[in-house]
C-alpha cells in the first residue's frame, strides 16, 4: 500500500455568518471557477484534537493490549506531544448521538480546561463564540467526525435529519475554533460481498448519506475526506477480520490522510507511518472466535433493522426486472459503503485521554 495522496476537500465555508474555526485547507490548484482561498493564518501546533463518531473512531479493527488504538491515536501521535486527544466516539453511535451527546461533552471538557464555560452554556444551542472562548482563543483546534453508517443500517434512516445533525455538529465545532474534518463513504461491497437485493438497497442509502454529509459540510464549512479516494482502500490487508472496520493498516492510511488535511493549516510533528507496529497480532483462532461470539449475534440483532431495507431492495429488484425484461446480471455492480458499521469486536471501547 502506498502513502495516501492529498484527499479531496469538497466543502467550502459559507459566505455569510462565517464560523470562527479555520477554513479547511484548499487543494493546491483550485477548481476552475473557484477563487483561491485567503492567506493562511500563522501556523502553530495543534493543542487539542477532538474525535466524535462510531466504532471506526473508537479504533475497532486495530487491537492493542488493553483495548483499541485506531486512527485517532495514530493521528494524535503525528500531531505531537503537546496535543491533547479527547475521543468521545462510541460503538454503535449514530449522527444524532454525536450532536446530542458527544458534542456537548467534548465542548464542555474543552471549556472546563480553558476555565471559560458557564453551566448555562452546556447545550448545543448555547454553543456560541462569546460563551465558549476567553478573549477569542480557540477551545478546539482540530475535530474529526466519523459517523452516519449506523444510521443507514436502521429502519428509521432519515437523510434529512442526518444532514441537519451533521451541520449542527460542524457549526458548533467551528464556533469553538476548530478545523473540522468529516468523512464520506466508499464502495464497501468490494470488500464485503452482499446479496444483490441488499446491495442495491444499501447503495441507495449510502448514496443518500454521502449527499447529506456533502451538503452539511458545504453549508457549515468542513473539509470532506472521501474514503473512496484513499489508496489501497480495497486491499484485503486494509480490513479487519469482520471486513467492516479498518485493520491496523487501514487505520494508519486513514490517519495519514487526515494528517495531510491538518498539515494544510497547522504544523505537524511528522507523518503517519504505514508500517504496522505496536498492534496485537490477529490469528485464525481470533477470526473463528469473532465469527461465533460477535459476528453471528450481530447479524441476528441487525437483521430486525435491516428487514425493511432488504424488502425494499427485493421489491425494487422485481419491479426493475419486470420493466426491463430478461437481462444479464451484473455481478460487479458498484455500491458505496465504508468501514464504520456498528459491529462490536472484542473488549469494550477504550476512551483515550492524552495529557497535554
Amino acid at each position: 500500500m502506498t502513502a495516501p495522496s492529498a484527499p479531496s476537500l469538497r466543502a467550502e465555508p459559507t459566505a455569510s455568518g462565517r464560523p470562527r474555526g479555520p477554513e479547511p485547507a484548499r487543494p493546491h490548484n483550485p477548481r476552475p471557477g473557484r477563487p483561491a482561498g485567503p492567506s493562511a493564518p500563522p501556523r502553530r501546533a495543534v493543542a487539542r484534537l477532538v474525535v466524535l463518531g462510531d466504532s471506526a473512531a473508537v479504533g475497532i479493527g486495530d487491537p492493542v493490549d488493553g483495548g483499541w488504538r485506531g486512527f485517532p491515536v495514530l493521528l494524535h501521535d503525528a500531531l505531537g506531544p503537546g496535543c491533547v486527544l479527547d475521543n468521545r466516539a462510541r460503538s454503535g453511535a449514530r449522527m444524532g448521538c454525536v450532536v446530542r451527546e458527544q458534542l456537548p461533552a467534548a465542548i464542555d471538557a474543552a471549556a472546563r480546561d480553558a476555565a471559560a464555560l458557564t453551566p448555562a452554556a452546556r447545550t448545543p444551542a448555547a454553543l456560541t463564540p462569546a460563551a465558549l472562548t476567553p478573549a477569542g482563543a480557540a477551545l478546539v483546534d482540530v475535530a474529526v467526525v466519523c459517523a452516519g453508517m449506523n444510521d443507514t443500517l436502521r429502519a428509521d434512516f432519515d437523510p434529512v435529519a442526518v444532514e441537519a445533525d451533521c451541520a449542527a455538529t460542524i457549526s458548533a465545532l467551528r464556533a469553538s475554533g476548530a478545523l473540522v474534518v468529516v468523512m464520506r463513504y466508499h464502495d464497501h461491497t468490494r470488500v464485503f460481498r452482499l446479496p444483490a437485493p441488499l446491495r442495491r438497497a444499501l447503495h441507495a442509502r449510502i448514496t443518500a448519506l454521502n449527499t447529506a454529509i456533502d451538503a452539511a459540510a458545504q453549508r457549515a464549512g468542513a473539509a470532506v475526506l472521501d474514503l473512496g479516494e484513499l489508496p489501497g482502500r480495497y486491499d484485503t490487508s486494509a480490513w479487519a477480520v469482520d471486513r467492516l472496520h479498518p485493520s491496523e493498516l487501514g487505520h494508519r492510511t486513514l490517519a495519514a490522510a487526515i494528517t495531510a488535511i491538518v498539515a494544510g493549516t497547522y504544523d505537524v510533528a511528522g507523518p503517519v507511518s504505514l508500517t504496522c507496529a505496536g498492534g496485537r497480532r490477529v490469528t485464525a483462532a481470533h477470526r473463528v472466535a469473532w465469527l461465533v461470539v460477535k459476528g453471528v449475534p450481530w447479524l441476528v440483532r441487525r437483521g430486525r433493522g435491516l428487514g425493511p431495507v432488504i424488502l425494499t431492495g427485493l421489491v425494487d429488484g422485481l419491479r426493475a426486472g419486470r420493466d426491463a425484461g430478461p437481462r444479464v446480471r451484473d455481478a460487479a455492480a458498484p455500491v458505496h459503503g465504508a468501514p464504520v458499521h456498528e459491529l462490536p469486536a472484542g473488549p469494550e471501547a477504550v476512551e483515550v485521554r492524552a495529557a497535554g
